[in-house]
């Protein structure tokens, strides 16, 4: 008998947990990319040998964080006419792992690994854009 009591007691703390967070959390919500792109802005944005430097503006009334990146190394034949065999190009989503508050900046950096290699036959047209966020809202 006490065990059931026990596990009756477990079921109704979880029970009353769950529905505590359902009660308190916010669901995620999906926006297009052209919205993400006036809520967080890329500004003063180097790039060099694959290597990416800028900073992250926040546009909103709240804090966002965890802002991810979408950095595409595109690369480009000298001559389309004959490309070469290889497929060297590539994607990468880069978080950047900080809390930017409201209306404020946060500089950001990446670098490939492994580095992006080079060849006679082309060159890398490296691309950054925003692919996600979490706003904060309290």
């Amino acid at each position: 008998m006490r065990l059931w009591v026990r596990h009756l007691g477990a079921i109704a703390i979880t029970a009353a947990m769950t529905w505590l967070q359902a009660e308190t959390a916010i669901p995620a919500t999906l926006v297009p990319a052209e919205k993400a792109a006036e809520v967080v802005v890329l500004r003063n944005v180097a790039i060099k040998d694959g290597k990416i430097s800028g900073e992250l503006v926040n546009q909103t009334k709240h804090a966002v964080r965890d802002v991810q990146l979408l950095i595409r190394h595109l690369w480009q034949w000298k001559n389309e006419f004959r490309p070469g065999t290889d497929e060297v190009g590539r994607a990468v989503y880069h978080t950047v792992e900080k809390e930017i508050a409201p209306g404020g900046s946060a500089p950001f950096s990446y670098e490939p690994s492994p580095p992006l290699p080079s060849g006679p036959g082309g060159f890398y047209q490296t691309t950054v854009s925003i692919a996600g966020f979490t706003e904060i809202i309290r």
